[in-house]
């Protein structure tokens, strides 16, 4: 039996365990299991891998991203760039085992904006400046777009805060993309305080968030004519990506 599983806190939100448990259904793979880790603190990571022997990858979600790198014995070299890590694999031998970080949010990302057709010169703006803030900047980066992080309480000048979001700001920022949990379920009735009043119809707004499908963020965006997109198409990517890297024996 392999297992596979999902470590994060917490967890009530959880896309990979249905989606893997269909898959293994689907694809007709046998003695393989995927379950949930939700873990209030990312140290007790050492005690669910000694406790599940067969245990051979995890995925990482909010609030261990970064968190865990700590636990890690080895970085995929992406890693070392973004700081952040949403897979693991882990390899065994005997009663020892040893970690190796990756991120496949980066292709995940990468899949949904070539599907946007983002066009040359745009800028971005990305509300949120945890984990999934970085990868955000980090892939922009990599497409040539120049984008500002946006934080309840920014810890650069190179940050914005929320109050400081003018009517030009937002004009001129046409790929608004919401990297923070706010309005995820159950907190369905929230949204970043944006002036969601100077989005136009050459905006794109994409919230990362895909519980529900449909954001209050993606709602307010949509009213003002601009194209709307949720995470699912990242989600479903970085997972395959990370299955792919859990079945690769040359890693």
């Amino acid at each position: 039996m392999r297992e596979f599983g999902l470590i994060g806190y917490p967890l009530d939100h959880a896309f990979s365990h249905k989606y893997f448990a269909e898959k293994f259904e689907k694809e007709g793979i046998e003695n393989t299991k995927y379950e949930l880790f939700p873990i209030s603190e990312v140290s007790k990571l050492k005690n669910i891998i000694v406790s599940h022997p067969h245990l051979v990858g995890l995925n990482v979600t909010t609030p261990y991203k970064e968190l865990v790198i700590p636990f890690l014995d080895e970085l995929d070299e992406t890693i070392l760039k973004l700081g952040t890590v949403n897979t693991i694999k882990i390899y065994r031998k005997g009663d020892k085992y040893s970690l190796k970080g990756f991120n496949t949010d980066v292709a995940g990302l990468n899949k949904t904006f070539d599907e946007l057709c983002i066009p040359e010169g745009t800028k971005a703006l990305i509300l949120g400046s945890g984990g999934s803030g970085k990868t955000l900047s980090y892939v922009l980066s990599n497409r040539g777009i120049n984008s500002k992080n946006v934080s309840r309480e920014p810890s650069s000048i190179e940050q914005l805060a929320y109050s400081k979001l003018t009517p030009s700001i937002i004009e001129n920022h046409k790929l608004i993309i919401n990297a923070s949990p706010v309005g995820m379920f159950p907190n369905i009735d929230t949204c970043p305080a944006i002036p969601y009043n100077h989005i136009s119809e050459n905006h794109i707004c994409l919230d990362l968030v895909y519980n529900p499908s449909e954001t209050l963020f993606l709602k307010k965006c949509k009213d003002k004519g601009a194209k709307t997109v949720n995470g699912i198409t990242m989600l479903f990517e970085q997972a395959d990506k990370a299955w792919e890297i859990w079945n690769n024996s040359n890693i």
